[in-house]
């Protein structure tokens, strides 16, 4: 692509995967989020299309595809359910981190059915006593053997109870970030339970609960990689799950933008249609205007991380901040806009502001995203 425009596949992409939202979700998302029902076959439906391993090695069933080209597909999935496509992304990420770190025995047994999402994914770093400072991480995983055991438990973990793999990170030696190794844990494994469903503000089409692990016994041959790089591994997969939770937040945002357009051509206040109001189209330009700034934002650091260049870490956290700050304003401008009825559940507006606003926490919060910005200014300012 040019710096400024989209190729024709990435074009057909991204309209395959905003027609799949369109007729798919768009339709049910109301329901599932007041039924907090968990969409499997949907999301297995999404996943038929390709976007079950939208990053992953086409050898075994990955889309091949480029971290543009996911941005593309959640942003698109979003204008039908955040929600939804929040997990997908989720999934994603962990497929992704099992492909890149993974043995190939480990990508043969694991990715096939992760592709499909005929088995589902989980990503489990956060802790009761660890959110921003994963790092500080109590979870252990003893070796015993040619397995290892683990006590511990995380927190505020998306599909847990209904995912087949749980991505875990886990501490195998010494504190900090080098003692920290990753490790695949399969359904049913002995020692691992869950805690209820969380009640939660939005993202009711998914389930999160706490994952318990109590003399959890896991094979070694389940670790990812090498002792100790557990916290990179995570990290690694934290950059462009930064990316896709962005780019959800810019379709969901969206989302709200085109429905408050075709509100304000209909609705009527004083006479005229309140998209008469020069005040509204200046409020419908400014939305519009922030979000393709940080759409442009996101598809540079996207381009970034695709080309691993150097800066790719930075321009991610500040391509999260920003979609995710720009994607909630712009939503809860929307609900203004909508007046009373942007309140009521039938116009999915207040759905859409409630589903955004945990974007701005998760994968990272935005705080520790202007950490990470701020860290590269500083140490390039001293020269290291």
């Amino acid at each position: 692509m040019s710096p400024f425009s989209l190729t024709e596949d990435q074009i057909a992409i991204r309209d395959m995967a905003q027609d799949f939202a369109a007729e798919t979700l768009a339709p049910h998302a109301a329901r599932w989020d007041e039924e907090k029902h968990f969409p499997i076959e949907e999301m297995r439906a999404a996943a038929a299309l390709g976007m079950g391993g939208i990053y992953i090695g086409d050898d075994v069933g990955g889309s091949g595809l480029t971290r543009l080209d996911a941005a593309l597909i959640f942003e698109a999935l979003s204008t039908g359910c955040p929600t939804v496509a929040a997990y997908i992304s989720i999934h994603n990420m962990c497929a992704w981190m099992i492909d890149r770190y993974g043995s190939q025995e480990q990508r043969q047994q694991f990715l096939p059915k992760l592709c499909t999402m005929e088995h589902l994914a989980s990503y489990c770093l956060t802790e009761p006593g660890a959110g921003s400072d994963a790092a500080a991480l109590k979870t252990k995983a003893v070796l015993d053997g040619d397995h290892y055991v683990l006590d511990g438990q995380k927190q505020f973990i998306s599909g847990a109870g209904v995912s087949d793999i749980y991505v875990v990170m886990a501490r195998t030696s010494e504190a900090g970030p080098g003692g920290i190794s990753t490790i695949v844990v399969e359904k049913d494994t002995p020692g691992l339970s869950f805690g209820a469903n969380e009640k939660k503000m939005g993202w009711n089409a998914q389930p999160t609960r706490a994952v318990i692990f109590e003399n959890c016994r896991v094979p070694v041959a389940n670790r990812l990689g090498p002792e100790g790089i557990g916290f990179k591994i995570a990290m690694a997969g934290l950059d462009g799950g930064r990316l896709n939770i962005g780019a959800c937040s810019l379709g969901g945002a969206q989302g709200a933008l085109d429905r408050s357009l075709a509100y304000a051509k209909e609705r009527k206040a004083f006479g005229s249609a309140i998209a008469d109001f020069q005040a509204l189209q200046f409020k419908l330009a400014d939305m519009a205007t922030e979000l393709e700034a940080a759409r442009s934002l996101l598809w540079r650091a996207a381009a970034a991380l695709d080309a691993k260049t150097p800066d790719a870490t930075k321009l991610c956290a500040m391509a999260k901040r920003v979609a995710t700050d720009t994607g909630f304003e712009v939503a809860n401008h929307a609900l203004q806009i909508h007046g009373g009825y942007g309140y009521l559940a039938d116009y999915g507006i207040e759905k859409i502001v409630r589903d955004l606003r945990v974007h701005q926490i998760l994968e990272g919060t935005n705080e520790v995203m202007r950490m990470i910005v701020a860290r590269g200014l500083v140490g390039r300012a001293k020269g290291n």
